[in-house]
């Protein structure tokens, strides 16, 4: 069933449509929703908190005045501690109030009430002084007489406008509020009753669609029956080339796993480059001048020396100033700061050696190379790691290296492994503490003890850790591509099929785990000393 040349294209168009209508519609509706979140948001942060502490400041006032009175007619202490105590409060909340809305106290009204606020704290400290002279009966008179009534009367009328300017802001941005969500409904009803008949008319061309879809299935179908004997002998060819496919599609996953994981390295491997070779290039600078730096000090030293024996046209002034200097000790703490600056860059450049021997940006080929060099450069590279943070402890890294030759491999690939396998060892060690931390159980100190050994001509390394071991089930599929126990977001699996890859595929060695819950868990990597050519 074919239809007309001129209407081919009509159902899409109309889906088209639909869907642009759909967003040009919700587009307006999304606006108006985040602006009134926006606005609620200003309620809550601004308006609520001000009006709380426009409650605030009036009670903290009604304290302050209710202690003056009652230390005036009790001469007890203890009421002007109170005051001592809530005036802080007070001047707390008043700037709090400031922060929030400026504007409220630049006025001339805000001006009258300070200055009324003012009068009344000195008046108020002058009852204290009073009843500390013991003349209560005068400073009562003070509190109860005309001026503190009036000055008392001028701020709390100010403060009552203030608080009512404040709710009438605050009512304001209510009311704008509810404008806001008023029009969010307004729209969202006006979009729905736009798109409802579009999207029924979208619905019956699906529904044609379909049914044209059908009828050329059972036309299908019916042609299918008259091929089957046809088929039937090309299905055993077709299921030979399935296989191949299938295979060749697992070695091409198997590629781009770690094609990703090569990748990653490598910039790694490239910005761990770059930093070396950006601090070693000042580094080597300041490393050179060092040596003419002492010999010219020396030089200097010797000079002054020389004058100092020799004694000429003696001069006050310059023996004042030689005293003023500390000229000996300076001779004698020169050349220990000089010695000091050249063991600090000395292990400048060590570390940046140690850096660009992780990197191996330059021995992409097979060659002999120091096995301990790349664990050390790893541990070096995961030393922020290992040093832990707030609660966590710091991991102790024991290294029991044995006599290593030589050993012929791919220096980049084998330190990704290294760096894998310590990553994993360290988290684990990590999750391990914050569970005992929550359980209040108390945990051992963790480690990760790094052994080496030659063993029928191949090299043995060993990488253990104290952590909390690994269950039978899931060691089964420790090396299996995408397979990981950690949360989603924080492990992609492939980082022991890596592994896996680089010491059987590259190394034609073994790589095994021996763990058990409890017992922490241990990589065993052997590859050749030197490779089958």
């Amino acid at each position: 069933m074919h239809l007309p040349n001129k209407l081919r294209f009509v159902p899409s168009q109309i889906v088209t449509v639909t869907l642009l209508l759909t967003l040009l519609l919700f587009i307006p509706q999304i606006l108006l929703n985040w602006q009134a979140y926006q606005n609620f948001n200003s309620i809550i942060k601004n308006e609520f908190k001000l009006q709380m502490l426009s409650d605030e400041i009036t009670y903290l006032d009604e304290v302050l005045t209710m202690s003056a009175r009652m230390n005036a007619a009790t001469g007890k202490i203890i009421w002007e501690e109170r005051y001592r105590q809530f005036e802080p409060k007070l001047d707390l909340a008043i700037k709090e109030s400031i922060k929030l809305a400026p504007k409220v106290y630049e006025n001339e009204d805000a001006k009258k009430v300070d200055a009324a606020n003012q009068r009344l704290v000195a008046i108020e400290y002058k009852s204290f002084e009073l009843v500390k002279n013991n003349q209560k009966e005068i400073a009562q008179l003070l509190l109860f007489n005309r001026e503190y009534e009036n000055q008392k009367q001028i701020y709390a009328d100010g403060v009552a406008k203030r608080n009512r300017n404040i709710s009438l802001q605050l009512q304001q941005k209510v009311d704008d509020y509810y404008k806001r969500i008023f029009w969010g409904v307004v729209v969202s009803i006006i979009s729905l009753a736009m798109l409802i008949p579009a999207w029924l008319l979208v619905l019956n061309i699906l529904q044609q669609y379909l049914k044209a879809k059908k009828i050329a299935q059972a036309a299908l179908e019916e042609t299918n029956y008259r091929l089957e004997m046809q088929v039937a002998e090309r299905t055993a060819k077709l299921k030979h080339k399935n296989n191949q496919l299938q295979q060749t599609l697992q070695e091409l996953q198997h590629a781009q796993v770690q094609l990703i994981q090569t990748e990653k390295m490598s910039s790694l491997g490239q910005l761990v480059a770059g930093v070396a070779h950006e601090i070693n290039n000042p580094v080597n600078f300041i490393y050179g001048n060092l040596m003419h730096v002492r010999q010219y000090s020396q030089d200097l030293l010797s000079l002054i020396n020389l004058y100092q024996q020799q004694k000429f046209n003696y001069n006050p002034e310059l023996n004042s100033f030689i005293d003023e200097i500390d000229l000996e000790f300076i001779i004698d703490d020169l050349p220990k700061i000089l010695s000091s600056m050249a063991v600090g860059t000395d292990r400048i450049r060590e570390i940046v050696l140690t850096l660009r021997n992780f990197s191996r940006l330059d021995e992409a080929e097979m060659k002999a190379v120091d096995i301990h060099e790349g664990i050390d450069s790893t541990l070096l590279i995961l030393q922020y790691r290992l040093k832990g943070k707030q609660k966590q402890q710091e991991i102790a890294i024991i290294k029991d290296y044995g006599d290593l030759p030589l050993v012929e491999c791919y220096a980049g690939g084998l330190n990704q492994v290294f760096m894998n396998i310590l990553s994993n060892a360290i988290d684990a060690l990590y999750e391990w503490e914050e569970e005992c931390l929550k359980e209040e159980v108390q945990k051992h100190l963790s480690s990760i003890i790094v052994h080496t050994q030659v063993k029928n001509e191949c090299v043995v390394i060993s990488i253990k850790d104290n952590g909390p071991g690994i269950p039978e089930e899931v060691k089964a599929k420790l090396f299996d591509p995408f397979f990981t126990t950690k949360p989603i977001g924080k492990g992609t699996g492939l980082g022991l099929s890596i592994s896996y890859q680089i010491i059987v595929d590259k190394h034609k060695g073994k790589i095994e785990c021996i763990s058990a819950p409890g017992k922490g868990t241990e990589f065993l990597i052997e590859i050749p000393i030197k490779q089958m050519r």
